[in-house]
């Protein structure tokens, strides 16, 4: 007989029935599944594309060094004094160096890794938005110039087109400085958005996170107006009117070469650079919001954009043969300077005389 004044306790041998209860009561949960549409998306881009990627800002930078090299020489010692529209191609020439100058640096960040520091990381970023900012804003000089020389040919007979060029050259690198200030922002920094998981330096913008989406749209927005929408809408109409108007002069010769350097320039821009900005406009409306996405969208605009800036950087190994190498006054000038170096043996040529107005065409266009 059990005391009634002292507790009684129950001996359990087998606890597995209340852990079974316990475990359905507090644990037991169905399985999650993230949900696509806020997973994050992760760029893969295979091996073959980035080494090619790599290969092809090598051979830019081996096409675009001697390239513009060269045609900075040759307008360089020009005893005359440089019209307009050399001094813009001269520092056309210099913008497109300072690009390409930084190529080596991106070939090694796409293959590697950024692995120059972080002060590297700043000064290169920002010595390719100036190129960039400054190589386009010079294009437009030089169509309007072209511009005014053909359309508008006595204006610019009484205008001090030499003093206003070099005040026009003085106001492009100041802009394009300007507008490089928020690439200061750049740093290295350790990114894992390869298709390895594993993590490697990179060189990018880096904002506070409190106001990222502010300035990255800030930019963008000056990257398409200051940087394409602005240059194509003064260079269509220049040289379209200057076309026109080409094709009510005499000099059918002299008339279809200056209109084929118009049409190289024009179809060599538009195919290099508009591209790259629709698939950043497309960046842009993803990340302002305006336009819904998911991760397969992501990831193809993020592609083009790493494949449509290649071939906006090849229009600075481009840019001296469109200007230089398909006219005819550099081709004199260059075969000048090698006979008087004693590489090329001078020959004496013919040429038939040619209207004032003509002359003009030909040291301006070609």
């Amino acid at each position: 007989m059990t005391d009634p004044n002292k507790s009684s306790f129950i001996l359990v041998d087998d606890f597995s029935s209340v852990y079974e209860e316990l475990n359905f009561t507090w644990y037991n949960y169905t399985e999650f599944l993230p949900d696509p549409a806020t997973h994050p998306c992760t760029l893969s881009i295979p091996d073959a594309v980035m080494i090619t990627v790599s290969i092809f800002y090598i051979l830019i930078f081996l096409l675009a060094i001697p390239g513009n090299l060269l045609v900075g020489t040759v307008i360089g010692l020009s005893r005359h004094t440089l019209p307009p529209s050399d001094l813009y191609l001269l520092h056309l020439v210099a913008a497109d160096l300072m690009l390409a100058f930084t190529l080596p640096f991106w070939a090694t960040s796409v293959t590697i890794g950024w692995i120059f520091g972080d002060a590297m990381c700043k000064i290169i970023s920002v010595l390719q938005e100036l190129s960039f900012y400054s190589s386009i804003l010079f294009l437009t000089c030089i169509s309007m110039d072209r511009y005014m020389v053909i359309v508008r040919a006595m204006e610019a007979r009484k205008a001090n087109r030499q003093l206003v060029s070099w005040l026009v050259c003085a106001a492009v690198w100041t802009v394009g400085v300007l507008l490089s200030l928020p690439r200061f922002f750049s740093s290295s920094s350790s990114s894992s958005s390869t298709k390895y998981n594993n993590t490697q330096m990179g060189c990018s913008e880096q904002y506070d996170p409190s106001s990222a989406d502010e300035w990255r749209l800030a930019t963008r927005i000056l990257r398409h107006t200051l940087g394409f929408l602005i240059p194509l809408s003064i260079m269509l109409p220049c040289y379209g009117i200057t076309i026109r108007r080409l094709l009510h002069l005499r000099g059918g010769f002299q008339r279809q070469r200056a209109m084929r350097v118009i049409v190289f320039v024009v179809v060599a821009f538009l195919l290099c650079w508009t591209p790259y900005h629709v698939a950043v406009m497309a960046d842009t409306f993803f990340r302002a919001k305006i336009v819904p996405y998911q991760c397969p969208e992501r990831m193809a605009v993020d592609q083009a954009m790493f494949a449509t800036q290649s071939l906006g950087l090849l229009h600075s190994c481009i840019n001296p043969v469109l200007y230089a190498f398909v006219g005819e006054k550099f081709r004199r000038r260059l075969l000048q300077i090698l006979v008087k170096m004693g590489i090329w043996e001078k020959t004496s040529t013919s040429r038939s005389s040619r209207s004032s107005f003509s002359s003009e065409i030909t040291s301006t266009f070609i």
